[in-house]
């Protein structure tokens, strides 16, 4: 048989999408969320399934009241077909009929490519929600709402959507980007001090590899965000959303083609940490201590110094967090160390671990020294007991 030349092809498809920052989003004179779905449909109104996660529900009782007086009030523009309460928390993403209860009501309430699953909760129903609007129909239109700091400053402002499961941490996910995330600062109000503090782990992280000005800023006005001061706060959500979506946008690998995850750095330790305690440590708080332990690995690589080390524990204690790695046996702490190899299989390829040489300078190794990440939880567990 004669050889048949290969067919090639190529194409690229581009991406785009906002986040918008407001409050009371669905008091009937904010017309933010309306605006952003008007034009998509002429002469037809948007279909829209609202998915909740239910800490936000019980925190905020009159919200799908809210939501349907919206929706009537903009009726011409949008067409709420209905709303679903899922569970909130990691345990969502550790459960899958979380995910059959969204799929479920947008085989249900029709939610076809051309509609809108909404999104409203923190960072792990975002994940999950996510997760359930791209694989139905191969993919949903999807508007995030998220509820937390850690939600509307990292989470919800990327293109990743995932579950755990086989005791992983995001094993199944997508890369999907939303429609648009709306920030509403409302939210915020009434989350717990320690869901408050946990985002702020990622504006350390980021700042910490990219931007010694605004480790500066948090270290200055560290107090003042232990204390709930919502304008600093709101500065935090908005430069730290700013610097993951320009990373993002701008890094040169959008889906994590490659070995090199800057953004998440002090994570191969959180994920590993969050497993282990079955996911009683919020995300943000594993992610405090493992940017904690992997600067005190870099201490002990010469990689920073004495007193950046020092001032960056102090910024995060100041915080709030506690930075003591869980671990109290030999077998604790193997089974942490494990989460190396955990991390190289969720990156493909080598092994690549984000570490700093000074504050505002990423340093990318691509070995761990055992020995001396053994001794890093030491010297942290002292240091912090």
């Amino acid at each position: 048989m004669k050889s048949l030349k290969p067919i090639q092809q190529s194409f690229s498809v581009s991406y785009a999408y906002k986040l918008y920052f407001t409050q009371h989003l669905f008091h009937i004179e904010n017309g933010q969320f309306n605006a952003v779905l008007e034009g998509y449909k002429k002469n037809e109104s948007v279909k829209l399934l609202f998915v909740i996660d239910d800490g936000v529900a019980n925190s905020h009782p009159n919200l799908q009241d809210e939501i349907q007086t919206y929706c009537d009030h903009y009726h011409a523009n949008l067409a709420l077909m209905g709303s679903v309460v899922v569970t909130g928390g990691e345990q969502c993403k550790n459960d899958y009929t979380q995910v059959e209860k969204v799929l479920a009501a947008i085989n249900d309430f029709h939610i076809d490519r051309h509609a809108f699953v909404v999104g409203i909760g923190g960072g792990a129903v975002i994940d999950m929600v996510g997760y359930a609007a791209a694989i139905a129909h191969r993919g949903v239109k999807l508007i995030r709402i998220p509820t937390t700091v850690l939600s509307q400053n990292d989470s919800a402002v990327g293109v990743k959507n995932s579950i755990n499961t086989f005791g992983k941490k995001n094993f199944l996910g997508t890369f999907a980007p939303p429609f648009a995330i709306i920030n509403d600062s409302n939210f915020l109000n009434t989350l717990e001090q320690r869901d408050w503090i946990s985002g702020i782990a990622e504006a350390v992280k980021v700042a910490l590899i990219k931007d010694k000005s605004f480790f500066d800023y948090i270290a200055t006005h560290a107090l003042k965000l232990a204390a709930r001061d919502m304008e600093a706060m709101q500065y935090v959500i908005y430069k730290c959303a700013e610097m993951h979506m320009h990373h993002i946008a701008q890094g040169g690998d959008p889906f994590e083609s490659g070995s090199s995850r800057p953004l998440d750095f002090g994570h191969w330790a959180a994920h590993k940490m969050e497993q282990m305690t079955n996911y009683s440590l919020r995300h943000g708080e594993a992610v405090a201590k493992g940017i904690a332990l992997d600067v005190t690995y870099a201490l002990l690589l010469d990689l920073i110094s004495t007193e950046e080390w020092h001032q960056i524990l102090e910024v995060m204690q100041q915080i709030g967090f506690d930075l003591r790695i869980p671990v109290k046996t030999v077998d604790e702490t193997n089974t942490l160390l494990n989460g190396l190899q955990e991390f190289q299989e969720h990156l493909g390829g080598e092994l690549c671990i984000t570490l700093i040489n000074g504050i505002g300078v990423k340093h990318d190794v691509n070995v761990i020294d055992v020995t001396k990440m053994k001794a890093a939880i030491e010297q942290l567990n002292q240091t912090c007991n």
